[in-house]
């Protein structure tokens, strides 16, 4: 097992494609009061579910935890505590690096919910010791959309939206 700081950063050797249920463009902002050095919200998570392969089953509810985003993750994680609040089931190990080394972790399938109904379904994660949160979203998550963060006027402004639909270029600006 890992643990590191406010943003971990790790990598894994497991390959994984995860389904996208969602509206065709939805998106969230959040403002900072002050600059921020983590990026943090809310989202949901429960055990995966694919209405295709279960059409006559309930989706099992969501619950709220927090969530540090850390572009330098591969891969997006869930603590030990999400796993056993949910009574999830590993689906197999994957080799983790990070900070502290390399690991061999349990994977789980699961559903994340992330703020204004953005749902991404049946994603590979892995578990690890997160410290000050109990999910971080990784590149797995945030390659999918448009991720922007800012820092105008002494203030951290955070934007991510799917399906990615800008190309934003800042050298363009000058």
């Amino acid at each position: 097992m890992y643990s590191g700081g406010c943003c971990l950063h790790f990598s894994c050797s497991f390959t994984c494609n995860f389904l996208i249920f969602m509206k065709p463009k939805k998106s969230f902002t959040i403002e900072y009061s002050n600059l921020v050095e983590c990026i943090a919200t809310k989202c949901g998570i429960s055990e995966a579910f694919n209405p295709v392969y279960q059409p006559d089953v309930t989706p099992p509810e969501f619950v709220e935890f927090n969530a540090f985003w850390d572009t330098g993750a591969m891969r997006s994680v869930i603590s030990t505590e999400v796993v056993r609040i949910l009574g999830l089931l590993p689906v197999g190990q994957a080799k983790v690096y990070h900070t502290n080394g390399v690991s061999i972790v349990k994977t789980y399938l699961i559903d994340i919910l992330l703020p204004n109904a953005i749902e991404f379904s049946t994603v590979l994660v892995t578990e690890g010791i997160l410290g000050d949160t109990d999910v971080l979203i990784g590149m797995d998550i945030i390659s999918k959309g448009d991720f922007a963060v800012t820092g105008s006027n002494g203030k951290t402004k955070f934007s991510f939206q799917v399906p990615s639909t800008h190309d934003i270029d800042f050298s363009e600006c000058n």
